[in-house]
């Protein structure tokens, strides 16, 4: 154990005689202050271990100051040699900052082996020269403004590093003497002048040097600049106050160019501002240039210009916008007329009207009163014309004297003159207002001479009367002829025509019309000649001048154009089938009347519906009266005969006086007459009355709903749902009373309101209802096997005995019927009762709807009600009328 610490001890000793370590540290060293960067402080060395191992690359290194001070940094020399140097990063100040620094050199070779020793550097005093202060050590700029009164300019001042307290006197001297600065021992610049910008120098170079007490010295330079100030007013150069320009000249066009300087701007980056301070609207200045140049028109020959032609102008100009110096100046523009304004009139164009009879030298136009020129100054406003010309004016108009303007008539201006007409009786005169002074502008002016036409010829028709027929025939609109009336004036006016008397009826008040354009006459509705064979009018034709009349005399020329007419028109026979060939059918004639037409000019034929010429007029031809026969005899049972009742359409024709060429032009009419036949057959045929029907009406309503009524369904559903809404409350009401006053239960029946089979043996009810409408007979007959009389409908076929005996007769069989039926209806069966008017009359249906009436009763005993009723009665239609009837 004790030989182990032994050789622990031994190594140790071994390795630190080997050990790294710096040599010449720790030591003290001195620096002058304000040392330049790189002075040497220090020189030590490293001795390296005993291996022999090298510094480490960056070391020695300074790795701590105190105080902290970037001052210093260690340089090496060699491998093992080293020096502390200076860096200039931090002025070393013996008087102002630390004189004692202490620096730990800390070294370390590659295995690792490390030293640190201190240098102390103490900073050593030395004497400095007087130092300026701030940018005054390297130079001053100052600056005195011209016109400033000589005096003090400026405090130089200096200090001594080593005089801290600053208690020795520094010195200050002017290195380069000038006649306009001095400067004092204090070191105060002192201006001996005064200085103008513009007359003399404009900067000064001066050099001021400070001593300490010990001789040392310092310089610097100071540069004193005169500020040049704005102390002069800017000074017109243009030599011009008047300019005289022309009229018209268009905007933008240069007048004037005025021009100024400014004593001041030598040295100054200023400039001059040009205004007018003139209120005008003529002119305006370029504020930068001065150029004056035309805003608005300039119109001599208008406005205030046409009194005053001199504009005059107040010209500013400013050495700055705001301040500064200003001048002013008066300018006048004069402007002078030219002659731009052609001579003009009011209109050039003239339209005159001259009557025809218009004397020679009448004075038709003075253009004097209708043409000027409109510039202001003579000869630019002064003009003439030219002599007149156009085709045909040359010897009927004159300008008299010439170049006046005043036009006169000097030829005749007849309307009616064969010359006049083919002119026109337009002319065309054409001449020119031109001015007398350069470039002699000229205008056209035209004038239209019109001659207006006198009346001097009448109204005259070409015929002193006019007869026109016309047939009574004629439709309406038809021409009956055309009257004509004329003058000899021209231009040739309408004429307008009328009717002034004549031509009425006391039907129609106006029978003629007559075209105002033509002259035409027409009717304007049928006549007559029956009526009135003669018509007298009078016709007047007037137009702008006068008016005449003629008389018309209109005949209606007689035509066949009413038809006969025969008494009775229309009627019915009844004739047996055996009557006798030959017999007048029951004593009827026609008796036919035509107002045009003689008696004997009536010729009778039957038409459709005498089948089998069975019948025939007795004469047929030669008089207006007639008689109907039967022509052959009736033949039913051989089959020849199956139509019982005719209906005849006799035509009566007034053409029996008329040969067979004359009827193929002439006019014929034709009446008409109807008459109805119907054959009654022999006794032993039974012929079967139809009974009166019954008819059971069913009304039908039916409701339309228009889309413009929409409130109707609005309305009827909003009170619908109100008045249900009432209802419910009041059931309510009544079922709340109901529970109060009455609290018995309610138990079940036991026994059901009806057994089965009960059904079955009720009895069926049936009502009838029936509406009993009068029936309206128009025809009459007699019954060939009872011969009685009766009436009936031709559309329904019903018939009524005319005989009350038989009516009573008939309404009994009736009513034994109707109860046969009633009891048929109600003995039994669940089918709808059968009526009896398929073989029965007209009143056992009456029977039958009194029976089921109102008065009839149900099983009950009770009234029946319509509910009741049976609607199979309803709907049953009418039975149908039988055939033929």
């Amino acid at each position: 154990m004790q030989e182990a610490v032994f050789l622990l001890v031994l190594l140790g000793t071994m390795s630190a005689g080997e050990a790294l370590h710096l040599i010449h540290l720790p030591a003290t060293s001195n620096v002058a202050e304000n040392s330049s960067p790189g002075t040497s402080v220090h020189k030590f060395s490293v001795k390296l271990s005993a291996s022999l191992s090298p510094v480490m690359p960056g070391l020695p290194l300074i790795i701590n100051t105190s105080p902290l001070t970037e001052a210093f940094n260690v340089n090496s020399l060699s491998g093992t040699e080293f020096e502390v140097v200076t860096t200039g990063k931090e002025q070393l100040d013996f008087e102002t900052g630390p004189n004692m620094f202490d620096l730990q050199i800390y070294v370390k070779d590659d295995v690792g082996v490390t030293d640190l020793q201190i240098l102390t550097v103490q900073v050593t005093d030395v004497n400095e020269p007087p130092q300026f202060p701030g940018n005054l050590a390297k130079g001053l700029d100052l600056y005195i403004v011209e016109g400033a009164n000589p005096g003090f300019s400026y405090q130089v001042e200096a200090f001594d590093p080593e005089d801290t307290s600053q208690n020795i006197p520094l010195s200050y001297f002017l290195i380069s003497p000038s006649k306009s600065f001095s400067m004092s021992a204090n070191g105060t610049l002192f201006s001996t002048t005064g200085f103008d910008f513009e007359a003399g120098h404009n900067s000064y170079h001066l050099t001021v040097e400070v001593r300490d007490s010990q001789g040392l010295r310092a310089s610097t330079s100071l540069r004193v600049n005169i500020v040049n100030i704005n102390d002069e007013i800017p000074r017109f150069t243009s030599p011009t106050r008047m300019y005289v320009i022309p009229e018209e000249l268009g905007p933008g066009t240069v007048v004037a160019n005025i021009t100024a300087e400014d004593p001041d701007n030598e040295g100054l980056t200023s400039f001059l501002l040009y205004s007018i301070t003139t209120v005008n609207s003529y002119f305006m200045i370029n504020q930068l240039t001065g150029t004056i140049q035309v805003a608005h028109r300039l119109d001599r020959d208008a406005g205030e210009l046409r009194q005053n032609p001199a504009i005059s102008l107040e010209v500013l100009v400013k050495d700055r916008p705001f301040g500064g110096q200003e001048n002013r100046m008066q300018i006048t523009f004069l402007v002078k007329d030219i002659n731009d304004n052609p001579a003009t009139c009011t209109k050039f164009t003239f339209s005159i009207m001259v009557p025809e009879r218009a004397a020679k030298g009448t004075l038709l136009l003075d253009l004097n009163t209708v043409c000027f020129d409109d510039d202001s100054e003579a000869p630019n406003n002064q003009f003439n014309f030219t002599e007149p010309s156009g085709v045909g004016s040359r010897r009927r108009f004159l300008q008299d004297p010439a170049g006046s303007g005043k036009i006169v008539l000097i030829g005749d201006l007849d309307y009616e003159n064969p010359s006049n007409l083919a002119a026109g009786n337009k002319y065309t005169v054409t001449t020119q207002v031109q001015d007398v002074a350069p470039p002699y502008y000229k205008n056209n002016i035209y004038i239209y001479v019109l001659t207006s036409p006198e009346n001097e010829f009448p109204l005259v028709f070409d015929q002193p009367s006019y007869v026109f027929d016309v047939s009574e025939i004629s439709p309406a609109r038809a021409r009956i002829g055309r009257v004509q009336a004329a003058d000899k004036d021209f231009p040739q006016s309408s004429t307008v025509y009328s009717i002034s008397t004549g031509g009425a009826s006391l039907q129609y008040p106006d029978i003629f019309w007559i075209n105002p354009k033509t002259g035409e006459l027409q009717l304007v509705t049928k006549v007559d000649y029956e009526t009135t064979p003669i018509y007298i009018l009078r016709i007047q034709a007037a137009n702008h001048e006068d008016t005449s009349s003629v008389t018309v005399t209109v005949n209606v020329l007689e035509e066949n154009d009413e038809k006969p007419i025969c008494i009775p028109n229309s009627y019915f026979l009844a004739i047996p089938v055996d009557l006798k060939v030959g017999t007048n059918i029951q004593n009827f004639r026609l008796m036919c009347t035509d107002r045009d037409s003689s008696p004997r000019s009536f010729r009778f034929s039957i038409g459709p519906g005498n089948v089998n010429r069975h019948f025939t007029f007795s004469p047929n031809a030669g008089s207006n009266i007639t008689h109907l026969l039967l022509a052959t005899r009736f033949d039913y049972p051989g089959g020849l005969d199956k139509i019982w009742d005719y209906k005849l359409l006799v035509y009566i024709t007034d053409d029996n006086l008329l040969s067979g060429r004359k009827k193929a032009e002439a006019l014929v009419e034709t009446g008409t007459v109807t008459l109805s036949i119907s054959i009654i057959p022999p006794p032993t045929t039974i012929v079967t009355t139809t009974p009166r029907p019954r008819i059971t009406y069913q009304i039908r309503r039916e409701n339309v709903y228009s889309p413009s009524a929409w409130y109707v369904p609005f309305v009827i559903t909003l009170g619908s749902i109100l008045l249900l809404v009432l209802l419910v409350a009041l059931i309510v009401q009544l079922a709340k009373a109901i529970h109060r006053h009455c609290p018995c239960k309610i138990g079940k029946h036991k026994k059901p309101l009806m057994k089965k089979g009960e059904m079955k043996k009720t009895k069926r009810e049936v009502v009838v209802d029936t509406i009993r409408l009068s029936t309206v007979f128009d025809g009459e007959a007699t019954d060939p096997v009872t011969g009685a009389k009766y009436e009936f409908n031709s559309k329904t076929g019903a018939r009524k005995w005319k005989g009350s005996l038989m009516q009573m007769s008939s309404w009994k069989e009736s009513s034994r019927q109707g109860a046969a039926a009633s009891s048929a209806v109600s003995a039994g069966g669940t089918g709808p009762p059968r009526s009896t008017d398929e073989e029965g009359d007209g009143p056992s249906g009456q029977a039958q709807a009194a029976d089921a009436g109102p008065g009839s009763r149900n099983h009950d005993g009770k009234p029946g009600t319509p509910k009741n009723r049976d609607p199979a009665l309803k709907s049953r239609a009418s039975p149908k009328p039988p055939p033929g009837k």
